[in-house]
């Protein structure tokens, strides 16, 4: 067992509940098969906690994997939602030394269902944030149909936590090379966030605190190339800059991105330098992506974090003072 820190809170770890799965079997089995079974600690809790087990203090932040609207039918992501929030909750409640917090999925092609949901998971089931594709059915999150979801987690002051999706209709040769989860993700979550901020979602809700998955995906590294290019276009005062009180590159610096690129110190250093200590969460991508490495993605994440030329107080915040402060949470 590795003890590094009191406590290391994993801010955005996938699961798959019993009781989402056994519905899912019946409405897609297809994708038990491709994106669930093959990964055995999504839903195999004794695999998992072998895993977890080996960090001493390392608890999780708990959201669906795959999240529901990349794998279901419309018509049935109602019922869905309300199966995997309620197994969420089951497991928060039975391992709260494991699971410390949910995060809520909502039937997105259905917006006055998926404020029902979202009330009854926050309010009834003390959920602690939101989760929802970089586009959701190929609309950007900018999308007039999704500004009652800002409005509600402006109120309830908690996170939205943007999961890259990218699909199958996209020039990627359907899967071949594995193109679209190494490259596709990391561009799906930049665009993502260009909408939310063009779309003036930042400037209307300047509250709202949105974490992005795999380091904040290309932003970091293209800070100059983003402020260079939006210079020119700025100063021709295009339609997209008019609702705009800040330059582009200081809303792309109010995400929060987390550390979710299995290791990789001089691509965390870009993060910190963009983002600051205080905008980067611990998360490892547990355990997707890592199935073909023994699972070692929290010991290489773990280990580039303790390499980063930062203090100490910087690296605590990363592993938990952070996600304690953006999910309120109580430990």
């Amino acid at each position: 067992m590795t003890k590094l820190y009191p406590l290391m809170i994993d801010a955005y770890a996938h699961i798959t509940p019993k009781k989402f799965l056994e519905v899912l079997r019946q409405v897609s089995p297809e994708d038990c098969d491709r994106r669930i079974f093959h990964t055995p600690p999504l839903y195999d809790l004794d695999a998992r906690f072998r895993i977890m087990d080996r960090y001493d203090g390392l608890v999780q932040v708990i959201t669906l994997g795959p999240v529901i609207t990349e794998i279901a039918d419309p018509t049935k992501t109602v019922e869905l939602a309300k199966y995997a929030n309620d197994g969420l909750a089951e497991l928060v409640l039975k391992y709260p030394d494991k699971f410390v917090a949910a995060i809520a999925s909502i039937p997105t092609n259905d917006m006055e269902s998926a404020m029902i949901e979202l009330e009854r998971a926050i309010k009834d089931l003390r959920f602690k944030g939101v989760l929802i594709n970089s586009n959701e059915y190929g609309k950007p999150l900018s999308s007039p149909e999704f500004m009652p979801l800002y409005e509600k987690m402006s109120q309830y002051n908690l996170p939205i936590f943007i999961h890259p999706q990218r699909g199958n209709n996209t020039p990627d040769y359907e899967f071949k090379y594995n193109i679209p989860s190494i490259f596709g993700w990391p561009y799906e979550t930049t665009l993502a966030m260009t909408h939310l901020i063009f779309g003036g979602i930042l400037e209307k809700y300047p509250n709202l605190k949105f974490i992005t998955h795999h380091g904040g995906g290309m932003v970091p590294y293209y800070e100059q190339r983003i402020i260079q290019h939006n210079a020119k276009h700025e100063m021709m005062r295009g339609d997209y800059f008019r609702e705009l009180t800040k330059t582009p590159i200081e809303y792309y610096k109010m995400f929060y991105a987390d550390t979710a690129i299995h290791g990789n110190v001089p691509a965390l250093m870009c993060a910190y330098s963009f983002f600051g200590a205080d905008h980067i969460v611990f998360g490892a991508d547990m355990p997707l992506g890592d199935r073909y490495f023994g699972y070692r993605s929290y010991r290489q994440t773990v280990n580039a974090i303790q390499k980063m030329d930062i203090t100490e107080d910087e690296r605590k915040k990363i592993f938990a003072d952070n996600a304690r402060k953006l999910l309120r949470l109580t430990i």
